[in-house]
């Protein structure tokens, strides 16, 4: 019997990759950090306001130029809220994003520890400070709606582990 693969002329023993495929430095985590998954966090957020407002200029564009007829001006002027609307809408998530990963990384940093407390804080933060030239009912305002969103995130990040607690419970 020969231990050797016909088709590669290797031993398949050197094959089995029953060890981790990267090589981590001492004491590092496998995941990624709040630092480094917040540059996603914005770009993703960025792109998705761009891409959303595109779309709105696009309906917006269409709604207010329907009465003109297909022509140079009206292709100019649908473009412009394309290009109007995907701006606003990428700049303001963007911004979003940079506050919620900027108060994010401080509070992890402050604290020591990456929980859902801190998605809720950097959360709730962001709003009271995205809307705080609302006075303080829009910072009201603001900070519940961070708070809202950002409780359904975490309910919704750790739902398995909350429904296999609560069923381990009931046993």
């Amino acid at each position: 019997m020969n231990p050797l693969s016909p088709y590669l002329n290797v031993d398949p023993r050197y094959l089995v990759q029953d060890a981790d495929e990267f090589i981590l430095p001492t004491g590092a985590n496998k995941t990624r950090g709040r630092f480094e998954l917040a540059f996603f966090t914005i770009g993703g957020c960025c792109m998705t306001g761009a891409a959303f407002g595109a779309v709105n200029g696009l309906r917006l564009g269409l709604k207010e130029t329907q009465n003109m007829a297909w022509s140079k001006p009206r292709n100019v002027q649908i473009l412009n809220m394309v290009t109007r609307q995907g701006a606003l809408w990428a700049n303001t998530l963007g911004s979003l994003a940079l506050l919620y990963s900027a108060f994010g990384v401080i509070i992890e940093k402050t604290r020591g520890a990456e929980d859902d407390l801190n998605t809720v804080a950097a959360g709730t933060m962001t709003g009271m400070l995205y809307k705080c030239t609302g006075g303080l009912r829009g910072v009201a305002r603001g900070g519940l709606a961070g708070l809202t969103l950002t409780s359904l995130y975490a309910l919704y990040n750790n739902w398995e582990h909350m429904k296999g607690s609560l069923l381990h419970q009931s046993l």
